[in-house]
């Protein structure tokens, strides 16, 4: 345990000494930082590769649920999808040091806000290794310092990456103190960087419901956090009936075990018969496992009945509960009683329906004849996210660059006294 603590102090104090120079680095030298790392990882995807499938082969012997190992595992496309995102994060506006709001008072000062790097950000997650590319390019390109504790199941994948995010902070000659990588299993590193609050300003979890439970509980920083993603998809009396199949069909199987995946179909009662039949159709064909209301089991026998506890589950997997309502005041009175205000779509063509679910639905991502699976930072154009909030205060959906900042009041004066 003191070894511990020696190397995650060690850690915070590197991180906590780079924080000023990240914070006035120009925008040139972080981009240079990001694309140095982005080339590297695109030259030796093949080895990133090889340190990936280490970790996979051992999360299966683990017996690891399919989902998880999905999320642990980088395909040539995914790591590509990763150099893409540092490349996007380097594109993108440098929010830091912009000036917005400045007025003249009466008194003669100019008053405004300035954008500031938050400082040190901790950052703990599980399972997807591409989150150490995303987290450390955002943080970095916001000016910020970031300690890194990724899951164990992705050691040799999250090592690998840091690799390349270094050589590029060594490239742009900034401090490689900078990204700090927790690179050890020991749960007591967890427990430590939570107690950190001198040296971590912010502490993001990224994982299940227990991980940011706990988080949230042992933290003595601020945390950035969202518990889970209980996502549904409102088919309105007035859908398009091509547009409600298309966007319901993905929003449950483009991909299981993300959490802006639907988890709750809900259909208005009037159009039920039909479109529950082609749904049901697409959803076994891709081996989906149903789970019904009373009201949908009519018209659909063949099916698991769907309990309380399926309301509210984030299942991550196959599995799709589905409900018909009675209208859209019924679907949005459901979300508000099971959601998670994560994300939530209507399919509908009505303006008047779709305007009052916007307004009514409160979750940090609401959309429109859109798939649920657009709730993701690199589709909003942020170039890729620290994760998803669901909390109301300082950040909320996914967390850009600008989430990663604050803002301090910046005043302008000639000499000027207060009388």
């Amino acid at each position: 345990m003191t070894d511990i603590v020696t190397y995650m102090e060690a850690l915070g104090r590197a991180a906590r000494e780079a924080a000023p120079a990240m914070a006035r680095a120009p925008t040139g030298v972080k981009n240079k930082a990001l694309s140095v790392a982005a080339e590297g990882m695109r030259t030796h995807a093949a080895l990133i590769g090889a340190e990936n499938e280490r970790d996979v082969a051992a999360a299966q012997a683990a017996g690891l649920d399919a989902a998880l190992v999905d999320r642990l595992t980088l395909t040539p496309e995914r790591i590509e999808h990763m150099a893409q995102g540092l490349l996007a994060i380097a594109a993108l506006p440098d929010p830091v040091g912009e000036i917005s709001g400045l007025a003249m008072q009466p008194s003669g000062i100019q008053v405004g806000r300035m954008r500031v790097p938050l400082g040190v950000i901790g950052i703990i997650y599980e399972s997807r290794p591409n989150v150490t590319a995303d987290a450390a390019g955002l943080c970095l390109k916001s000016g910020n310092a970031v300690i890194l504790r990724g899951g164990s199941e992705a050691l040799h994948s999250n090592a690998i990456i840091g690799r390349y995010l270094r050589e590029g902070l060594a490239a742009a000659g900034l401090p490689p103190g900078a990204l700090g990588l927790v690179e050890t299993t020991d749960r007591a590193a967890v427990t430590h960087l939570l107690h950190m609050q001198g040296e971590v300003d912010l502490v993001i979890p990224r994982g299940g419901k227990g991980l940011v439970e706990l988080v949230a509980r042992e933290a003595r920083m601020p945390v950035l956090k969202h518990l889970h993603g209980v996502c549904h998809v409102y088919i309105d009396d007035d859908a398009d009936a091509a547009k409600a199949l298309a966007v319901a069909v993905n929003a449950k199987t483009q991909r299981y075990g993300t959490c802006n995946t639907m988890e709750t179909l809900l259909i208005a009662e009037r159009r039920a018969d039909e479109l529950l039949a082609p749904l049901v159709c697409a959803y076994r064909a891709h081996g989906v496992e149903l789970r019904g209301c009373p009201k949908t089991r009519d018209r659909v026998a063949d099916m698991v009945s769907a309990t309380e506890e399926d309301w509210e589950t984030e299942y991550l997997a196959p599995i799709l509960a589905i409900r018909v309502v009675a209208d859209v005041d019924e679907a949005i009175a459901h979300i508000g009683r099971y959601g998670s205000h994560h994300t939530d779509a209507i399919v509908t063509e009505n303006w008047t329906h779709a305007q009052r679910f916007l307004r009514e639905v409160d979750s940090s991502s609401v959309m429109v004849n859109a798939s649920t699976r657009f709730a993701d930072g690199f589709e909003y154009g942020l170039g890729a996210e620290i994760g998803i909030s669901t909390d109301k205060l300082h950040a909320r959906g996914p967390v850009g660059l600008e989430g990663l900042t604050s803002q301090k009041f910046v005043v302008w004066g000639d000499g000027h006294i207060r009388r």
